[in-house]
This record gives structure tokens, sequence and C-alpha cells, in this order.
């Protein structure tokens, strides 16, 4: 057998010399051929170029030997490796993300606030203590030449701490947040929000301030003497552009921003002005006499004077305006007899209690129809001298309306206090006026705005301080708020129902906490329905420092009581310093927030119960006005 079998030897061993001369050899001197090499056994399937693969021999049984050869221990090894490389990139992760879980992820940081390793909680707080102080910066509004400050709280603005926190990670942090985490810092926007409907009302306040309405021509008279009032153009606050810009400068953290004015042009000419002045003197030169048969009265120059007007009549010229019904009241005796003439049905309250007073059809002066022969008269000129009509007069209120609606005792009475006669009281006394002997009829709706109208100085209101969208402004009216919020408690207390009101923006202590009423022609309103069978009288007194207002009715509940709860979520007030014109200081107020639910009680049990009102009063400002250093 040919040792070659065995694969190729590193050494071979000397050959014995063949020869003539070797011991044994051949004869004639001469080497035996070399033999050929070895061949392997054929395998099957491999590549015949491919060097055969070594076989060692053992001693004696042909085994290979106890070693493996070197790439089979590579393969081995490798994935011990690699086990080992992923046991210690997982402990990597695992370690610190166990360490950092529970807790905002380190280097978290808000707006320059480090929050990152602390619970949900700490962050919570410290982000209260340092963040919210520093995004509470009050923005300055320059209006024209006016500049006024408006504070963080009359714009609704707040942190949102929890909205804030929400987009920090935190929990079990991923890979990547780990890595960012020991590596990096993690920034996040805070969270802000503004109350868009309160800094609606604030730039309302503003633009009661600032506002000037475009005038209309108008001619009226003093004493016997037209005045003209020439048509003037005016400005007004662009609101929707102030609520977004003062909007976007809080949310940058204060500063400055200039407001826009809008121009606003009136819809009568100069020119129409001067024709109706020339008509004005026209119709106080001589009385108008009154006829009817065969009787006579006379509107003298001056009850004309105090009777006419001249207004814009839509197409940009004025037209005369005559109040008949209020012209007729000193002369229409004259005319018709007392004893004649209509009478509407209503109640007096005759020793604490309501008495009937019946109605009573009558003639009198058609007042509609003298208005406008009257006003035909002055535009045209000619005769002075109008024929009044008479007609059967049928009352407003009948008594047959009032009869059995049931008023007959006290259902609901609230009074409150005020110091005496400043302007604000003659507004406060004028509505109560008003209000006085107004029949709520079952089913009925009681509309503040809508029973008074407009507040005006034609009306008898005069300029006034009342808080508009939480700034202190001098309106027509002012003041009476607190007449409202007299009417809504005698409602509250009468157990009707409530059906429309806005609270105050700043708690007054006057007033019962949770049961206070903003009144602002024509946007907020104070509105109760007679939801009772019976009917219902509103009888209202003044005295120099109070208002009362009484409901008359029948009565269906034996009490009723407002539940408070405690008041929670106090916040604290701030201090400013003004030296704006026309600054009005206040006294700071704590804002809070307080539930109100009315409890209907008979034969000693609750027996219904309303909704729970929720009242959130804002702090106020406590407002010092100092002057320009």
């Amino acid at each position: 057998m040919s040792r070659d079998i065995f694969g190729p030897q590193d050494q071979q061993e000397p050959r014995p010399a063949q020869g003539p001369s070797a011991p044994g050899g051949q004869t004639g001197g001469a080497l035996p051929p070399k033999a050929p090499p070895a061949q392997p056994w054929p395998m099957k399937d491999k590549d015949p170029a491919a060097p055969p693969a070594p076989v060692f021999g053992g001693g004696g049984g042909g085994r290979p030997p106890s070693f493996e050869p070197e790439p089979v221990r590579r393969r081995r090894l490798l994935p011990g490796v690699l086990v080992l490389v992923i046991v210690l990139a997982t402990l990597a992760y695992v370690v610190p993300a166990v360490m950092m879980s529970g807790a905002v992820l380190r280097g978290t940081r808000v707006a320059g606030v480090e929050i990152g390793g602390l619970t949900v909680t700490q962050a919570a707080d410290k982000l209260r203590t340092e963040l919210g102080a520093k995004l509470s910066k009050p923005v300055t509004v320059n209006i024209g030449s006016k500049r006024d400050t408006i504070q963080p709280d009359e714009a609704g603005l707040e942190l949102d701490v929890v909205g804030t926190i929400g987009q920090a990670p935190s929990g079990f942090p991923g890979p990547v947040e780990v890595w960012r985490g020991l590596t990096g810092k993690t920034d996040v926007q805070p969270k802000v929000t503004i109350d868009s409907s309160q800094l609606t009302r604030t730039v309302e306040g503003l633009a009661e301030g600032v506002d000037k309405q475009a005038r209309e021509g108008r001619v009226a008279f003093s004493g016997l003497v037209p005045k003209a009032r020439m048509p003037e153009d005016g400005t007004l606050l662009d609101r929707d552009d102030a609520v977004r810009r003062i909007g976007e400068a809080f949310l940058r953290g204060g500063g400055s921003v200039a407001l826009t004015m809008s121009p606003a042009k009136p819809a009568t000419a100069t020119e129409a002005v001067e024709s109706a002045l020339a008509d004005a003197r026209k119709a106080v030169s001589a009385p108008v006499t009154l006829t009817l048969a065969g009787k006579q009265a006379q509107l003298t120059p001056a009850m004309i004077a105090a009777h006419l007007t001249y207004v814009p009549d839509g197409d940009g010229a004025l037209a005369p305006q005559f109040d008949a019904q209020a012209a007729l009241e000193p002369v229409e005796g004259g005319l018709v007899d007392a004893t004649q003439q209509p009478r509407d049905a209503t109640y007096q309250i005759v020793g604490g209690k309501p008495v009937l007073v019946a109605a009573r059809k009558g003639r009198g002066v058609n007042a509609k129809l003298l208005a406008r022969d009257v006003e035909k008269l002055l535009a045209s000129g000619g005769a002075r001298t109008v024929e009044v009509k008479l007609g059967v007069v049928t009352p407003e209120v009948t008594t047959n309306q009032i009869r059995g609606l049931g008023i007959k005792e006290n259902v609901g009475t609230f009074s409150t206090s005020f110091d005496c006669c400043p302007a604000r009281v003659t507004n406060i006394r004028r509505m109560a006026q008003d209000l006085d002997g107004r029949l709520v009829k079952p089913g009925e709706t009681l509309s503040l705005n809508e029973a008074t109208g407009e507040r005006t100085v034609e009306g008898g209101y005069v300029e006034a301080g009342q808080i508009v969208g939480g700034r202190m402004v001098n309106i027509i009216g002012g003041g009476v708020s607190q007449f409202a919020t007299t009417m809504y408690n005698a409602a509250f207390l009468g157990g009707f129902d409530l059906v429309e009101h806005e609270p105050m923006d700043y708690y007054a202590s006057s007033y019962p906490a949770g049961r206070d009423v903003a009144l602002l022609y024509p946007d907020r309103d104070l509105k109760w329905r007679n939801d009772s069978e019976y009917g219902v009288l509103v009888k209202t007194a003044t005295t120099a420092t109070s208002v009362t207002v009484t409901l008359w009715s029948t009565k269906r509940y034996d009490k009723i009581e407002a539940d408070e709860s405690e008041r929670r979520d106090p916040k604290p007030f701030g201090r400013a310093t003004s030296t704006e014109p026309g600054c009005v200081a206040t006294i700071g107020q704590p804002g809070f927030t307080i539930d109100v639910t009315r409890l209907f009680y008979k034969d000693g049990e609750v027996v219904k119960k309303d909704k729970k009102l929720t009242t959130k009063y804002r702090p106020q400002t406590a407002l010092t006005c100092g002057a320009a250093g």
C-alpha cells in the first residue's frame, strides 16, 4: 500500500541509493522507473480541482485524530460573542432605563426650567412656581396716543401645567429616550391657554374707552332755539384684530402691541342738517291749533320744541319726529273729558296686599294720526291747524287679563345696598322705575334689555362707571348691573325659571357669591321665565341707598334656599399702578370658584333642585392711580 494515500508529507524520507553497488540492487546500475503519484479516490459532486482532504491514520484502526479544524471552532465561538454583546447592550439600556422610569426624562426643560428626573407632581409644582411667574407678564397696548396695560388675568391667560408636562417623555423610557437622557437635552414648549371669551370681553372694555362712534346729523331744541349737530366721522377699535394681536403677545411672553382703529362713516350729509335746521326754525314760529267738535287746544311753540326733533330718515336726510303721545298729555283734557279716557288694569299695593284696579275703555285722541299730521304740516308748511280724530281706545292691559292670575302674595323679594348719590344710583333708580308695575303672564319671559331698551341720555340715564370685560369704564347707564342682580335674586327666591344671565367677572361682597348678574346692552341680558300657572306682578322700590324688587303671585313652594359649596381654587390678586388719564382705582379681590344649587322645599322636604351652577371669579388686580413721574 502506498503511503501517498495518507496525503502529502511535509518531508520525504531519503530513499536508499539504488545502483549496481547497492546491496540487493539490480544489475546494470540502472534505477527502476519512478512510481506514478497516488490518485485519491473519486468523490461524487466534489470539485475535481480541489485538493484532496488529508486523511490521517491511527495506530491501527484508521480513525481521524481527536481535534477539529480551525473554521469549525470559529463558527462555534461567534454565537457566543454575539450573545455576550447582546447581553451587554441590554444591560446598558435596562439599567439606566430602570433608574429613569417613573420620572420625567432626564435633561427635559420647559422654557429654561429643568424638570428632568422629577416626578410629575414635583415637575408640576416647579413649573407653577418658576414658569408661572415668568409667563405672567402684562401686555401694553397702544391705541393711537392712548396706552393701556392688560394683565394676564384680564386675558384669561393660564399655564396649562398638565398639558405642558404631558408633552415631556416620562414613564419607562425607550432606548432612544435613554440615549437622549444620558447625552442630550429635551426642550418642551410651555402650553399656555387663553380664554378667548374673557379676552373678547376685555377688548370690549378697551373699546368702550377708545371708540368714537360716527355721529349722525341731528337737530334738537334748546328752549325755542334749534341746535344742529353736524355729522362726524368716527373710529372704532378693530375688535377681532385686537383679540388676535393681544393673544399672540401674551403667548410670546408679554411686551407691547399696537392696535388698529377702523373708520366709521355717518349716513347723513352736512347739507341735510342745514336744510333741517331751517325747517326747525319755521316749526316753532307759531303755535299749532288742535280742533275737535268745536273744542280747541293749542300746542305752543315751546310744547312743539319740547317734543320735536329732526332725525336721520335712513336715506341721508333728516325728517321731523314728533312725540304726539307726550305732547297730548297736558292738552288732551281740553278736548276729551278725563272720565272718557281709557285706563289699563293694574294692581296697587295697599296695606301689604295687592289690590286690583280695573281697566276701562275710553275715548281719546289718536296719537299716531296726530303725529303723522303734525309732521306733515311741519315739513310742507301751510295752515297750522290740525283736526284731531277720536276713537274708542282699548286699554293695553284688561281686567280679565290679570283678574284670575293669582296675584295675591309676595313670592320673592330681594334688596341690595349702595352708597348714596353717585351717578350710578340715578341709573339704578331709573331702571327700577321702568320695571315697576310690569306684569309677566304665565309662560312669558321677561328680558331686562327688551323691557328697558338701550340706556340713553334721552331715556333718563347718565354716564357712570361700570366694569366691562374686567375694566372699569364710564358708560351711559353704568351701574344697572346692581338692579339686574337684585331682580335675579328675587326671581331665584320666587322659584322661577332662570333662562339667561352672565355672572360678574369679579366677586363683590355686597352680593351673594354665585348669584350676581352683569348687564350690558345689547350683549349681556337677564332673562327669567314665569313657568307657573299664575301671573307675576313686578314691584320696585328705591331709597337713597338701596333698591328692592318684589314679585307678587301665588306661592308654589314653602321655601327656596341656595346650597353653596365651599369656595375653592383660590387665586391671589396682583397689584399694579397706572398713570393713564381716567384711571379708576380698584381694590384687589382674590378669585375663587363656587357652586350654587337652588333647593325647593315643600312640606319640609326637598322636592326639586336645580342643576348645579358653577361660577369662577377672576382675581381683580389692585390698581393704584398715580401721576406720571
